[in-house]
């Protein structure tokens, strides 16, 4: 019975032991670590709440190859409120840009660059320096009417 008590032990001494071989081997080439730093997470960007404001100057590049969309664009921005004369419609130097963007320079104009974004239907949002106002003074959005509003370019609606 003596020996059988041995052996017994001396099973449970081997395992323990491959046990810890096992567990230091993994954690000596950084597999496991006791005691993890903690990942931070990511904090949500804050929203922006769309603000139509009335007092920007709107600038409407059509950088498309079908004309008289910048026009269109114009109607439905001098319709939601903006002074006809504080909207300027016009083409742009290229013809193909992928989707339409409000883009405005600084970053307390987010709101009101995403208020028009949703005046025209819905637009990707950008800050950016390539538009900047003629007059520093002014406060002015731009408009880059992309391929997304061609006929080309939208969705076929779905049929029922």
């Amino acid at each position: 019975m003596r020996g059988w008590l041995v052996l017994l032990w001396a099973a449970l001494a081997t395992i323990v032991l491959i046990a810890l071989g096992i567990f230091g081997t993994l954690l000596a080439s950084g597999r496991i670590e006791l005691f993890p730093e903690p990942t931070p997470t990511a904090t949500p960007a804050p929203q922006v709440t769309p603000v139509i404001d009335l007092s920007y100057q709107v600038q409407i590049l059509n950088a498309t190859p079908e004309q008289g969309l910048a026009t269109q664009m114009k109607d439905t921005i001098v319709t939601a409120g903006w002074a006809d004369d504080s909207v300027l419609a016009s083409g742009a130097g290229s013809e193909d840009f992928p989707e339409t963007t409000v883009f405005y320079v600084n970053d307390e104009d987010e709101a009101a660059a995403a208020g028009l974004a949703d005046v025209i239907g819905g637009a990707n949002i950008e800050q950016s320096d390539a538009y900047p106002p003629v007059d520093p003074a002014l406060k002015q959005l731009t408009v880059v009417i992309g391929l997304d509003r061609t006929a080309a370019g939208q969705a076929p609606a779905p049929t029922p």
